[in-house]
């Protein structure tokens, strides 16, 4: 973890999620995140795995949805884990990637929907988060 994130003079620190060590296992095993989420539905990477699935897909629709979800359940989860509604939620730990993604693959799927402002307060929120995010993601 860089020190970038540890020692913010200037602001709150940074938010490190919880390892979600099972969902981890179940992936690598080849398991299908449809099948995990059920067992596993406050995982934001489950639903931005879902998300990214529909978005190739075409399934605009059902990629805001499970975005949408992860979205929200990344919030509570940053909630329970410090998170005060500011403050970075670094990309290079692991653990944030599901919640960034599910914000990210929502302000994708909102713009594509036409929803007006959405998309900027979601792309000023992952900025916010990780200026860093978006380039990683988009790789």
């Amino acid at each position: 973890m860089s020190d970038e994130f540890r020692k913010n003079l200037l602001g709150p620190e940074a938010t490190l999620l919880p390892a979600e060590t099972e969902v981890y296992q179940h992936l690598a095993l080849g398991q299908e995140a449809l099948d995990l989420v059920a067992k596993h539905p406050t995982s934001s990477l489950l639903w931005a795995i879902l998300a990214e699935e529909a978005w190739a897909e075409g399934r605009t629709i059902d990629s805001y949805a499970y975005a949408r979800v992860g979205y929200h359940r990344g919030l509570d989860s940053l909630r329970r884990n410090g998170w005060r509604g500011v403050g970075p939620i670094p990309w290079e730990h692991e653990p944030n990637r599901g919640f960034l993604r599910a914000l990210y693959a929502l302000g994708r799927a909102s713009a594509a929907i036409g929803e007006a402002d959405e998309p900027e307060r979601i792309e000023k929120f992952l900025n916010d988060s990780d200026p860093a995010a978006k380039a990683a993601i988009e790789a």
